[in-house]
């Protein structure tokens, strides 16, 4: 039988004998009319713990008058709660455990908290969040609510987690209490309400007294949250002129966009209070819609509203959804692991660690039932529709920091009973939120010291777009453009003109390094340029495989392009494909029956014979111009017969760049100096003049010919190398692809495993069929500039210069940089290389390393 808790006493002889005092551990929520009935009550309760030579916590953050004043004994802590509800929660976790076990706490009236975070669910979540830990501290807390202020979902979370809550009256100058809950001890006059009178409560027994008591009050008071009480007041203000509506409007910017000035102050030029209140219906639950979906919807009004184009008719009607991202914070507290989610922001080891046992648990997780009802009728709208859940998290497509690829997108293919559709979303939204503790992720926030920024995650649901063919469900082509082609690969092309990344089908190959596949890539100044490869035929450097929603497997999947081609299109195929003339000719000279023709995926008749690439070309540049900064975009386009298009953009955040640099002057190869790698073209990165102290080498054939197993741990000791030489300047080169998820095509490194090199190079090794891929507009891509590597593929050509034997000859230090690591050093080899230097010049297209001998 667990021994009774130490019995506390309120400073209030008739309080302690209704309630039978406090007990260590309790958390104590008053319910008020006003701070100042509160600070009636805070006062004694002080005075007894400092008479009992208590440690006493006041935690300050309400923006009422204090509530007890700062004394000898007292530890007062000042919270700025405009941090955000995850810095707070996790300062005053910090406070608990270093002012240990057994402390008393006041805490400010915590209804101000609404007015901070826009939110009654916030409140209850913070009071949930930090309920539990002061329990388990064996801490006695004080806490305030005001009286007809708090959604009755708020509430009724708070009672849930307290041990007292009591309602106090101050009626003809007389203070009255009602305990509504005491945990773990009763009686029969408890629960009647109780005059105070000096060291005395008196119990009002008769009925008569009970009702002209409570009958001075208003019990049937519904409260709208703050949430729902703004929106609700700001459409009486429809009927404004527009100049009027303004001052509102800019208030639920603020509710929905953030302070973000950069945002916000665009924002402010688009949208309307019309505007805001159409998201709003289409939100469920409180919070900020998100970077992903601001993007979106600026966008799409940035382009609506250009007078010099008439986007309205191209551009595809969206019909969205948001996920307020308050519930994502709910979601943790409501399971119960708030204080796991603490401890991961204790230490840096501590951020990986606790990470993955959230990232399980938040798998696992049950939704609040009103919330599981709003999943519903949202799912009953889109009815068997597939649609595509998106992470839109409060950093997500800002300025500086796009995330790209950290977090998951799911597909729900949206077929089955309406059961099985909500268990599937359902569990889409799982994934997503616990997409936030997957490495990469994490690895990012920390890298760009975001580990201290809230980062809540809401969510963008869209209606997939595309058209049933067959049983599969695809849009004709999607694909990535950037409004600035940085990384040019040809001296003519104009950077300012921009550039696409297209694939047949779902955009996923757009924006992932997939398997055997190159997206065709497009510079806008000139769309029929052809794509950037190095040497082999059209066939090998071309689309082999579509990804389509296949409703029959409910799943997201893909076709051969051979299979997709013979669908119907409802659209002339040949906008897309053409017939691969060369491999007729060599079945004919080899005597082969000629067969079906087979198609290489180029996209040329789309590029010259329609107008797409230009009104592409407007769209970014309209997008960029008002962003006043280079953008991204997502989209797809659908086909009709008569070859007019609908482009449905699906997102937009500030292009991650680092410009071209300055101007670089190439030397001149002397006689006591060497070449170590030349090429024309095949590099991104801009105009360059970089040391290199070390080079880090994957020989191709020996790691080919290691086991599967294997290479996955070579990929695990280039992440140890590649933290050992941080602040190195090192550059990385092996065997095709870095960072495919293949080892038979690359390397199979996670970006955080590569992040602090100078330089990677992709090699290719023909014999092994191991081919960069130069992924303009990828997630890949994205990495490499917001972290500032410089990218090179190393191509089997006559214009190309390797001299490998130059890196191979000095001392192999892989042992000595990795002493405690069982690395393969016949697969591996790291040279030591002071004095080499890699130069870049955009404008020729020349890259040249080359390695400065010492003078004698």
């Amino acid at each position: 039988m667990e021994m009774e808790k130490q019995r506390i006493k309120s400073g209030m002889p008739g309080l302690d004998k209704v309630i039978d005092e406090f007990r260590q551990g309790d958390n104590v929520v008053w319910q008020v009319n006003d701070y100042e009935e509160y600070r009636h009550v805070a006062k004694p309760f002080v005075q007894n713990a400092q008479a009992e030579g208590r440690n006493i916590v006041y935690i300050r953050f309400g923006f009422h008058a204090p509530i007890i004043t700062k004394t000898r004994g007292i530890n007062v802590y000042y919270l700025k709660v405009n941090t955000g509800f995850d810095a707070v929660c996790a300062k005053i976790y910090q406070i608990i455990k270093e002012e240990g076990e057994g402390t008393f706490y006041v805490f400010d009236g915590i209804s101000d908290l609404r007015i901070q975070w826009f939110s009654d669910l916030m409140v209850a979540n913070f009071f949930q969040a930090l309920g539990p830990y002061l329990y388990e501290m064996k801490a006695v807390s004080y806490f305030a609510i005001l009286r007809n202020t708090h959604t009755y979902d708020a509430l009724a979370y708070i009672r849930e987690t307290t041990q007292v809550l009591i309602d106090l009256y101050y009626i003809d100058n007389t203070y009255y209490i009602h305990p509504l809950k005491v945990a773990q001890r009763t009686s029969p006059t408890m629960y009647f309400p109780h005059r105070i009178e000096g060291d005395h409560a008196v119990t009002i027994t008769y009925s008569g007294d009970a009702t002209k008591l409570f009958s001075r009050f208003n019990w049937s008071h519904k409260v709208l949250g703050f949430w729902e009480a703004s929106f609700e007041k700001a459409r009486g203000k429809l009927s404004l002129p527009l100049e009027e509506q303004k001052e509102t409007r800019d208030e639920l910017l603020i509710l929905l966009v953030g302070k973000d000035a950069k945002i916000l102050d665009l924002c402010k030029q688009y949208f309307t209070l019309e505007d805001l209140l159409e998201i709003k219906n289409r939100e469920i639950g409180p919070g900020y819609i998100g970077g992903k979906s601001i993007g979106m919807l600026l966008a799409r009004k940035i382009l609506a509203s250009d007078p010099n184009h008439d986007f309205n008719s191209i551009l595809e009607p969206h019909d969205s959804y948001y996920i307020g991202s308050d519930l994502f914070y709910t979601y943790i507290v409501q399971n119960g692991w708030w204080s796991l989610k603490t401890k991961q922001k204790n230490t840096e080891k501590d951020y990986f660690k606790y990470a993955r046992a959230l990232k399980t648990k938040i798998l696992t997780g049950k939704f609040p039932i009103i919330v599981q009802e709003q999943f519903k009728r949202m799912l009953e709208y889109f009815g068997q529709s597939p649609i595509i859940v998106r992470s839109s998290s409060l950093l997500e497509d800002n300025f500086g920091n796009a995330f790209a690829g950290k977090y998951e997108s799911v597909f729900c293919i949206n077929q089955g009973t309406p059961e099985e559709r909500y268990q599937a979303f359902a569990q889409a939204v799982r994934r997503i939120y616990a997409s936030t503790m997957n490495e990469d992720a994490i690895a990012y926030r920390l890298n760009r010291g975001l580990t201290k920024k809230d980062e809540q995650m809401a969510l963008l649901v869209q209606r997939v777009s595309g058209d049933f063919h067959g049983r599969n469900f695809f849009p004709h082509i999607a694909g990535v453009g950037n409004s600035s082609n940085l990384y040019v690969w040809d001296k003519n092309m104009d950077v300012k003109a921009g550039m696409l990344r297209l694939v047949l089908g779902l955009g996923t190959r757009a924006v992932d390094r997939v398997v055997g596949d190159y997206p065709r890539i497009v510079s806008l100044d000139n769309p029929s340029r052809p794509p950037l490869i190095a040497g082999g035929d059209r066939r090998i450097y071309s689309q082999h495989f579509v990804d389509i929603l296949d409703l029959d497997q409910d799943m997201l999947t893909n076709r051969g392009t051979e299979e997709i081609l013979d669908l119907d299109l409802k659209v002339d195929k040949s906008l897309f494909a053409e017939v691969d003339f060369e491999a007729q000719r060599q079945k004919r000279e080899l005597g082969l029956p000629p067969g079906k023709p087979r198609h290489i995926v180029t996209l040329d008749h789309l590029l010259k014979g329609t107008d797409f690439p230009k009104v592409m070309q407007a769209m970014l540049t309209s997008i960029s111009k008002v962003y006043d900064y280079p953008v991204d975009i997502e989209f797809t386009t659908n086909f009709m017969p008569d070859k007019s298009y609908r482009v449905n953009l699906v997102q937009c955040r500030p292009q991650q760049t680092r410009g071209l640099g300055r101007a670089v002057t190439l030397p001149t190869l002397e006689k006591n100096e060497e070449c170590v790698l030349s090429c024309r073209g095949n590099f991104m990165g801009g105009n360059v003049r970089l040391p290199i102290d070390y080079v880090v080498y994957v020989k191709p054939k020996e790691y080919l010919a290691l086991p599967e197993r294997e290479k996955y741990t070579i990929a695990r000791q280039i992440g140890e190398i590649n933290l050992a030489l941080k602040k190195k300047n090192a550059m990385l080169i092996g065997p095709g692809r870095w960072g495919t998820t293949t080892p038979s095509l690359g390397v199979p490194v996670r970006f955080t495993e590569l992040c602090n090199m100078s330089v990677i190079a992709e090699l290719a090794f023909k014999s092994g069929n191991l081919m960069p891929e130069l992924s303009y507009g990828s997630h890949f891509f994205q990495d490499l500039v917001e972290s500032g590597i410089f990218y090179v593929a190393i191509f089997d050509h006559p214009n190309v210069i390797f001299n490998l034997d130059h890196i191979l000859q000095k001392r192999n230090l892989v042992k000595q940089i990795l002493p405690n690591s069982q690395v393969k050093d016949d697969v591996i080899h790291i040279a030591e290389t002071k004095g080499m230097q890699i130069y870049s010049d955009t404008v020729s297209q020349v890259l040249l390393c080359k390695q400065d001998h010492p003078k004698k």
